[in-house]
């Protein structure tokens, strides 16, 4: 199970997560989002330990805007909350990026326009579907996971929060590698409650 926790923006906070030892951890640069981080210095995030992949998560930027921050910044893989084409993430996987397509879901439905995708991304991050390009801080029904049958991996959003550590435990699909934590584990937008995390990496990790 790997954990990512996104919308990161303070240092001293993005230092106390960092210890918790999640997998991956996501730097939000787009400017409608409370959890924006572009004023961040970028020896904030090229100094994350090796084992804490940083992520850029951005919304319907060009190729060579995603390729200016990837490079300024040390990423190494991109998040796409957009309207993305398949054409831009190929380019993008193809100057040596890994790509995550995020994808809104409110019915199994809004799984078929990510065949498109094929060939293009190393996986789909999977949230709820709003009007706020993620950090809506809801569900959407996880039975619609059910239906999915595409061979690339998928992470799990969209509201997950302290109290859903069985309901994740719970969740038995061989594409299903990780789940994406955020705003219903913050204090304020982009500032992360450390204890709660702790307590729920913890038994999240816990067979």
């Amino acid at each position: 199970m790997k954990i990512k926790v996104c919308g990161m923006k303070d240092a001293e906070n993005i230092k106390e997560v960092t210890a918790l030892g999640p997998d991956y951890m996501g730097f939000i640069f787009y400017e409608r989002s409370p959890r924006y981080c572009g004023g961040m210095a970028p020896a904030v995030v090229k100094g994350l330990p090796d084992n804490v992949k940083p992520v850029m998560v951005s919304v319907d930027m060009t190729e060579d805007e995603i390729m200016r921050i990837a490079e300024r910044y040390g990423f190494g893989i991109v998040q796409l909350h957009g309207h993305e084409l398949p054409e831009l993430c190929f380019s993008l996987r193809s100057r040596g990026l890994k790509v995550v397509k995020a994808a809104g879901m409110r019915s199994a439905s809004n799984l078929d326009i990510l065949r498109e995708y094929g060939g293009a991304v190393d996986a789909f991050l999977l949230d709820t579907l709003c009007a706020a390009k993620g950090g809506s801080g809801r569900k959407f029904d996880w039975s619609i996971l059910d239906a999915y049958d595409l061979p690339e991996d998928f992470y799990l959003s969209g509201g997950i929060g302290p109290q859903d550590v069985e309901s994740v435990k719970q969740l038995h699909h061989p594409r299903f590698v990780g789940i994406d934590l955020n705003s219903r584990f913050e204090t304020s937008p982009g500032i992360k409650d450390v204890d709660m995390l702790r307590k729920f990496i913890n038994e999240i990790k816990t067979a």
